[in-house]
């Protein structure tokens, strides 16, 4: 072994380091030196601050020591010139590596030291290492350190950081020789200790390994190669507690002979936790574990064992933790008196041996090769077992349970899932807590009867029992239940105040549960079809979900209501129960409700004052409806088309839909904070609803009552009751007179007249005549009746207006401003040209007054022939106007400043098109098969049209010839 050993000289003329290893080339000497890769090491993360994200789960840890530097780790004790090394410290002990006298420093080492000012290291009384501080404001030179690091990036070598030691080192000597006052008089330092000085790079200790710390554990092994001082530092123990050594080729040639290197030796003597995967161990490998006397943790991940009879045998008296996963052997024989945790998952074993007297932990799952017998003696010779694991060890028997729990009595924790022939029916565990049984399809309901007898028992899981039919446990301890795809499960009774989480799911044949317990918040039952009872009496219960249980009952509402034995109800899921009919509830707790396709429900009754959120999607045969009170503030009752009664009483509703509802007849809305009502389609719905509506939600500002057929005069005039309605929407109903809205609604901004066909050209006439709804800015009459002269006067005289649709009308021939229609009161319409003066936008306006008309939209008009507007109308607002289909349009021609888009497609008829539209951008001339080329390009001559209008392709290519001048 000595002969192996690295040996170590420094040269007094440069400090060098000459390494060498008998029998290894000077390139082999080298690398080995500056690399512990060849020794089984992977390089790993470089900064220690970050290492656990590189730490995969099979790693080596090496055990904090701080090796003396005469093993090769460390730099040797350093003393003050003069100081001797007294008996007493000759025997000091570091870190369980003792100091050996005969290798005590010499003086002229000593005295070199000293010429270098290398940071000095003494003995305080418990013999622990002190660094004495080479600069001399040591808290000066941290900070710079700090803010490095800060400011540039390390790359993945360290290099960088190196350097920077490098560089610091090097001004501290030349700083420190000035004080000396060593410089000659030619201005040059001493040469003969500059070189010295240099390579020595003396640090303070606390500096070096803040440095190093950025390092990863190969640069680290390359620092150390550099000198003595940086190769204690190296191996501080902060720096060597991880070492990675998944997927390494390890064996004892190249990780474990201390002959070859003995600092790595001493490492292992302080080794306290070993991991090692995908890779081989050789023959020896487990006898070497002597020679590693702090071991408490070792862990094998698949890997290969070089032996060919592939035996395992493991003798260690202070490992406590033994992991030997998914490796190929063929027997095991394990002897260490202080194991308590041994896993040995997935391992093809056929033999265990086992004198582990301390062992809490065994794990032998998967092991498919280990006979009952084999199962029964391992467990047995440990007779302090608290946690056992069998799970998939297909030969286990009820047999074997029941030695095991006479030999084990402590046994806590025990998973036999995927064991078909136990059934427990006799084994008993008195202090069992945690029990799983996954796939066991020997479990009936006699195995919990023994069950029952564990009164500890706090965790049980029977997924997939296929012959378990009920379930009945008084536990006073049992916090959890899972049974999932029981296919033959019947009855669920369960009794304990402390069961927070049961998980029943896809147990179709489940027809009753009993549950009572005082910690359980959530409870989903999903999926269970034939559940048709089910008893609550949980106190603090907060969210249910019976989604997809097909055979409830109404009954199941009284469980739920104020009264019930769910007094703390919060959130309750019903989707798709299609046997309920009514559902009833009163509940003050219940905030949320859903009744998602609910088909066979007629009737809904909520008494929840906290009730905040309801879904009725798909409840397709409700109809009748009472909410009172709920504290909902929106609600859709559209999706119920058969709904014909309906009562609510919502103080914070704000928005309510009855879109669609065609049956209803009798509504009692009560909603003071509600804001908008949508009721269209609401054929049925009467003048008394809308008076009791609008009596009792005066905040309404948006109504909607777009075909609601049987609204006439009488429920008109009750909008009074609305003050801030300014949307109004009659569109589609069989109106004959407005005089109730003009009256009633004097605040309105928009009002839709669409389709109403029985509309005459008197119905309009307060609104250019009588100034009524003087703040209406957008009036709809697509597709009505009103006549020619009616639509001229209200373009004419209702200047207010901004957004005007004709779409559709039948009646309207011409629309043409200076015209003798237009002028028929004998008024003149707008000033002159003279009057006009720019917007702040470059608009043009008029000083007087002019109309706010900004968009018309005449789409689909089948009888409009000419469209003109000359400057002398006023409109200088419109931006927008779309004539998009009329198909008898011949003539169009247009004077408005500041018109952006003109929509003419499909306008067949157009022969004619002036356009006096400087701001015009967008023009859409789509079919317009009549208008010539000619037309079009004298059209847009005046406008600002970058791109030609969208026409035939042959014109479009003619046009932006002509447009760009090419």
């Amino acid at each position: 072994m000595a002969e192996r050993r690295l040996k170590a000289t420094a040269a007094e003329g440069d400090n060098e380091m000459d390494v060498g290893i008998e029998g290894v080339g000077e390139s082999e000497e080298l690398d080995l030196r500056l690399s512990i890769g060849q020794w089984g090491w992977s390089g790993a993360s470089s900064s220690l601050g970050r290492r656990s994200s590189w730490l995969s789960p099979f790693e080596l840890t090496v055990g904090s020591s701080n090796c003396p530097e005469d093993l090769g780790f460390g730099s040797r004790l350093e003393q003050n010139p003069g100081e001797e090394i007294t008996e007493e410290m000759e025997g000091v002990e570091l870190d369980g590596s003792d100091f050996h006298p005969a290798e005590r420093i010499s003086s002229d080492d000593m005295d070199r030291d000293a010429q270098h000012k290398r940071a000095k290291i003494l003995f305080d009384e418990e013999a622990q290492l002190i660094p004495t501080p080479f600069f001399a404001d040591e808290t000066a030179a941290l900070p710079a350190i700090e803010n490095y690091i800060d400011s540039h990036p390390l790359d993945s070598s360290g290099s960088q950081m190196m350097d920077y030691c490098h560089n610091i080192n090097a001004d501290a000597v030349r700083s420190s020789k000035l004080s000396d006052g060593s410089q000659n008089d030619g201005g040059e330092t001493d040469t003969g200790n500059v070189d010295n000085s240099e390579n020595r790079m003396d640090l303070t200790e606390d500096l070096l390994h803040l440095v190093f710390s950025f390092l990863s554990q190969r640069d680290l092994c390359k620092a150390g190669a550099t000198c003595k001082q940086w190769q204690a530092a190296s191996m501080h123990e902060n720096f060597w507690s991880c070492l990675n050594l998944e997927d390494a080729e390890v064996t004892l040639e190249n990780c474990m002979l201390p002959t070859c290197h003995s600092h790595f030796y001493e490492v292992l003597l302080c080794l306290e936790t070993l991991y090692l995967g995908k890779g081989q161990l050789g023959d020896g490998f487990f006898q070497a574990l002597t020679d590693c006397p702090a071991l408490n943790s070792l862990s094998i991940y698949d890997t290969s064992f070089g032996n060919g009879i592939q035996e395992i045998s493991v003798h260690h008296d202070r490992l406590h933790e033994l992991k030997i996963v998914k490796c190929r052997v063929l027997r095991v024989a394990i002897r260490c008196p202080q194991l308590q945790t041994l896993v040995l998952k997935r391992t093809s074993m056929a033999h265990a041996l086992l004198s582990c007297p301390q062992l809490d932990e065994l794990d032998l799952s998967s092991c498919h090769k280990l006979s009952d017998a084999g199962i029964r003696s391992a467990a047995t010779s440990c007779p302090l077992l608290t946690s056992l694991d069998l799970a998939f060890c297909s030969c286990t028997s009820d047999e074997t349970l029941r030695e095991i729990a006479l030999a084990c009595p402590n046994i806590c924790v025990l998973d036999a899932s995927y064991c078909p022939n136990i059934s427990l029916e006799s084994v008993k565990l008195p202090m069992l807590t945690n029990l799983k049984l996954h796939n066991c399809h020997g479990i009936t309901s006699a195995s919990l009867c023994a069950i029952s007898h564990s009164r500890m028992l706090k965790a049980l899981q029977l997924d997939n029992c296929s012959l378990l039919t009920s379930v009945s446990l008084d536990l006073p301890h049992l916090r959890s239940i899972s049974l999932v795809h029981c296919r033959k499960f019947l009855d669920l009774n369960l009794r304990s105040q402390v069961l927070s989480d049961v998980k029943v799911s896809n147990c179709s044949l489940l027809q009753r549960i009993s549950i009572v317990s005082d910690a359980l918040k959530k409870l989903v039952l999903q999926k269970q079809e034939s559940l048709a009872n089910l008893l609550l009496q949980c106190h603090n219960l907060q969210e249910v979900d019976l989604s997809d249980c097909e055979s409830l009952t109404n009954s199941v509402c009284e469980i739920f209501s104020d009264g019930g034995s769910c007094p703390m109800l919060k959130v309750l899921v019903l989707d798709n129960c299609e046997s309920l009919t009514v559902v009833r509830l009163n509940s003050y707790s219940l905030v949320s409700i859903s009744l998602v396709g609910c088909r066979a429900m007629n009737v809904l009754d909520l008494s929840c004052p906290n009730l905040l959120k309801i879904n009725l999607d798909g409840c397709d045969h409700l109809k009748e409806a009472s909410l009172c009170p709920v504290g909902l503030e929106y609600l859709n009752l559209g999706i119920c088309p058969k709904l014909n009664a309906l009562q609510i009483e919502a103080p914070k509703m704000s928005v309510l839909e009855l879109k669609g509802c065609g049956m209803l007849s009798q509504a009692s809305i009560s909603c003071p904070s509600l804001t908008s009502l949508d009721a269209s389609f609401c054929r049925q719905f009467t003048d008394d609803s809308l008076s009791s509506t609008a009596a009792s939600c005066p905040q309404i500002e948006s109504l909607i009552l777009s075909s609601c057929l049987s609204i006439a005069n009488d429920g008109l005039s009750s909008l009074h009751w609305l003050q801030y309605l300014t949307q109004l929407d009659l569109s589609y109903t069989f109106l004959m007179n407005l005089q109730p809205v003009f009256d009633s609604c004097c605040q309105l901004l928009i009002l839709k007249l669409s389709a109403c066909k029985y509309l005459g050209d008197s119905s309009l006439n307060a609104l250019y005549n009588g100034g009524a709804l003087p703040a209406l800015r957008e009036l709809d009459l697509s597709y009505s009746s009103i006549g020619q002269a009616a639509i001229v006067d209200l373009l004419a005289y209702c200047r207010n207006l901004v957004n005007v649709n004709l779409n559709g009308c039948a009646n309207l021939h011409k629309l043409a401003w200076g015209s003798r229609e237009f002028q028929s009161t004998g008024k003149k319409i707008g000033p002159t040209l003279s009057n006009l003066l720019p917007l702040g936008n470059g608009d043009i306006s008029c000083s007087k007054s002019d109309h706010l008309l900004e968009f018309l939209n005449c789409t689909g008009c089948p009888h409009l022939k000419k469209v003109v507007i000359p400057s002398t109308a006023c409109c200088f607002r419109l931006t927008k106007l779309n004539l998009n289909l009329s198909a008898n349009l011949k003539e169009v021609d247009l004077a408005c400043p500041n018109l952006s888009s003109l929509n003419l497609s499909n306008c067949s008829s157009l022969e004619i098109l002036k356009l006096d539209c400087p701001r015009l951008t967008n023009l859409q001339l789509s079919a317009c098969s009549m208008l010539s080329e000619a037309a079009v390009e004298a059209a847009i001559s005046g406008c600002c049209i970058s791109e030609p209008p969208n026409v035939h392709s042959s014109t479009r290519v003619r046009l932006l010839q002509r447009i760009t001048g090419t």
